[in-house]
């Protein structure tokens, strides 16, 4: 490949802010474990972050809640944010909490810090720019599909690692900060492959050409597009895949592998 999310992101100083909510029925089912629900929640936030090339730190929280929602939800959704706090090395500052009739609904904002010049923006394609992914495409929407029942023909591990990927994303946190110096622009993939990198486009007065015959597959997409080829342009578009898309230049793809493999040895020790 060469070359809406609603959430906000703001500079302050070396500090970057970004929110998103997630609602039920929408971002997530009703009875999607409440620890997932949680760690989705945080991931997505901590994924804006490392689109900017950010490091996290610290995070707000609001919750609107049905009285429906026993202590028993709620201790459970707190697990799942404590284990992702020590996972990602981020804290709880504060925030609010609502009753509300229904859907629950949650409001994240996370904080983060990149060196002063250093967070990677938009706005920086540059023609002739590589576009890269940091994994996968299409899987989130792949899972959505198969925790209602689609794609029953697949290998059990191959449905639960769609489910997976659409209950629990992986921010790309390492990389996110490695890149910083080595992308020119950077966004994290919320709305679909081919509608953030349109936003890249935009905001860098360029354009893109992209090969659906080239998308980066898991072997459970590939399974599903052997069976229905016609989905290929729905795994560009799907979105919820919280893959880094960047551009860089187009001599710098042994430096892009070398900051790759730091990142996954850095995660794995993490882990």
């Amino acid at each position: 490949m060469t070359t809406q999310r609603s959430s906000t992101a703001a500079a302050v100083g070396s500090w970057w802010v970004t929110t998103d909510a997630i609602v039920e029925g929408v971002h997530y089912l009703p009875d999607d474990p409440p620890d997932l629900v949680a760690r989705k929640l945080l991931r997505v936030n901590l994924s804006d972050l490392a689109a900017m090339g950010a490091r996290p730190l610290h995070y707000l929280l609001t919750t609107a809640l049905p009285a429906a929602v026993g202590a028993n939800w709620i201790a459970n959704f707190a697990r799942g944010l404590e284990e992702d706090q020590r996972r990602f090395g981020v804290d709880l500052l504060g925030g609010d909490s609502v009753a509300t009739p229904g859907p629950a609904l949650f409001s994240l904002t996370a904080i983060g810090e990149v060196a002063a010049g250093m967070e990677v923006r938009r706005s920086g394609a540059q023609p002739g720019d590589l576009v890269w992914v940091s994994g996968t495409i299409g899987d989130s929407f792949l899972g959505l599909g198969a925790r209602g029942g689609a794609f029953p023909e697949l290998p059990a591990e191959h449905r639960a690692a769609l489910i997976a990927r659409f209950q629990v994303p992986e921010p790309r946190v390492e990389l996110g900060q490695r890149l910083a110096g080595t992308a020119h622009a950077m966004i994290d993939v919320s709305d679909g492959l081919l509608a953030d990198l349109g936003h890249i486009c935009e905001t860098s007065h360029v354009g893109a050409v992209v090969e659906l015959g080239r998308l980066p597959l898991s072997p459970a997409a590939r399974l599903v597009l052997a069976a229905q080829p016609d989905i290929r342009l729905r795994l560009a578009t799907g979105g919820d895949d919280y893959e880094l898309l960047f551009s860089a230049a187009s001599d710098a793809a042994e430096t892009i592998a070398r900051l790759a493999c730091k990142a996954r040895r850095a995660d794995h020790h993490d882990r």
